[in-house]
């Protein structure tokens, strides 16, 4: 494998530098003086902001975009291996990375490198740690799979020797990482186009574990996880756990409660002591346990529990992570990218505690394979609001050779006796929902695709 040395930064190019976690490396590279070009489908809000760092961006991609002087190309699992820059590269025979390959590269150069995996809650914890270490003045790097204002954007580069990132189980990117800290929030079926099973995406995980540095490595746990000392039972490492047991549990919870706007207090538990109050300034009963993460690696890394508190009330969300849109009528509009069950049913969980009469969801299923498989267990969380409107599957990157549609979903969720309607279009789903939706629900869009222009496009229309 090509080894990049920081100290001699040379030509690199990212085939879809457009994308949320390879526009962050990018970002890294440029600020540590790399060249850095890219191209992609289309300009994005991204792609600009690294065009106005000094990056020659290309659109579309195109064979002419490798030209002789790059040194390495970097790509992602999306990117299929007759896209013409791929070809052209592989003629050329330019060196390449994947991306995950160079994001455990990157944090190869730094002493404490914290990966935050699990299923759903990573870039949340991120975030959270992010603004932990922020407060404590630890000036992180930080590579976060979303939007986080505090940081203006999805990167920041700092000049310490702390890196913390978010560690994607698909694909089994986060094999080719080279952590310090592993945190594990949850481990649940989920990518079942790439994984076999549960049993499957277990396994990944374990030699997730396997990546820590024998001795001197951690693990950070949830011990709600089923059977959770078969990831570490057979690795040499520190094990710190975190959940709702204290009994085995070295950080909990407990005296949980919720202000007006759903958002939780609780009194921290480590080791079976009180220890002091934690306040968080994002709703929902997931965050309390994500938040136990945070700290459990804050501590971890010496962090004083003041900053720690502080950075958690600090922290108010990233984009689409029940982020208040606006309204429209009277009603109040929340945007999610929850796109698995166990997301979909924490997020619904919050609105109980938030200021509602009718809870409206419109969920954008994601990926044919993944709402097949786990179709029963999609009903059966949707069915916790009042209402559920479905659009289309949102293919990303699949076509549907499985022969299924929302239509099956919807009869799944009548069939539990809830309200449901599936609506072909964005246009006559906007249109349902300003005729059907009054003045004090909540009405949130859901789901990893394009969903979020139906909530921002109601919004818009009730200002006009």
């Amino acid at each position: 494998m090509y080894k990049i040395d920081f100290k001699k930064p040379i030509s690199v190019h990212f085939i879809g530098i457009g994308g949320i976690s390879m526009s962050g490396l990018a970002q890294i590279l440029v600020k540590e003086n790399f060249k850095v070009s890219g191209s992609d489908q289309a300009a994005s809000k991204l792609t600009k902001e690294l065009e106005d760092m000094g990056c020659k961006v290309s659109y579309p991609q195109s064979a002419a975009n490798i030209t002789d002087d790059i040194d390495l190309v970097v790509y992602t699992a999306a990117i299929h291996p007759y896209n013409p820059e791929f070809v052209a590269v592989k003629e050329k025979n330019i060196p390449m990375l994947t991306r995950a390959e160079l994001l455990g590269q990157i944090m190869s150069n730094y002493r404490s490198a914290i990966n935050v995996a699990g299923t759903h809650g990573k870039t949340t914890t991120t975030s959270m740690l992010t603004e932990i270490f922020m407060a404590a003045n630890a000036d992180p790097t930080i590579s976060v799979g979303g939007i986080l204002n505090s940081i203006n954007g999805n990167v920041r580069v700092g000049k310490s020797d702390l890196f913390v990132t978010e560690a994607c189980e698909y694909t089994n990117s986060f094999l080719s990482f080279n952590p310090t800290t592993n945190i594990i929030l949850n481990v649940k079926a989920d990518h079942l186009d790439f994984f076999k099973d549960l049993d499957d995406i277990r396994h990944s995980f374990k030699l997730f574990v396997e990546k820590l540095p024998d001795n001197v490595g951690t693990l950070i746990i949830s011990s709600d996880i089923e059977d959770y000392e078969y990831f570490f039972k057979d690795k040499h490492c520190h094990v710190i756990t975190f959940g709702e047991d204290p009994k085995k549990s070295n950080y909990s919870a407990t005296n949980i409660s919720y202000d007006a706007y759903g958002c939780c207090s609780y009194t921290l538990i480590k080791d079976g002591a009180e220890v002091t109050t934690i306040a968080l300034s994002v709703p929902g009963l997931h965050n309390v346990y994500n938040s136990l993460a945070a700290i459990a690696a804050a501590e971890n890394e010496g962090i004083d529990l003041d900053s720690i508190k502080a950075g958690l009330k600090n922290f108010t969300g990233t984009d689409r992570r029940f982020q208040k849109k606006g309204e429209f009528n009277g009603v109040t509009v929340i945007d999610d990218y929850a796109h698995h069950p166990d997301e979909i049913k924490a997020t619904l969980d919050s609105c109980k505690h938030y200021p509602h009469n009718t809870v409206w969801c419109v969920f954008q299923p994601h990926t044919y394979t993944r709402t097949k498989s786990l179709m029963d267990e999609f009903a059966t969380a949707l069915s916790l609001a009042d209402k559920v409107v479905l659009a289309k599957i949102y293919p990303a990157r699949e076509t549907n050779n499985l022969g299924i549609s929302s239509a099956d979903l919807a009869d799944k969720i009548k069939a539990l006796g809830k309200e449901c309607y599936y609506i072909d279009t964005f246009e006559e789903i906007e249109k349902f929902l300003e005729k059907n939706c009054v003045n004090g629900d909540l009405l949130i869009t859901m789901g990893a695709g394009d969903i979020v222009k139906v909530g921002e496009k109601l919004v818009n229309n009730g200002k006009n």
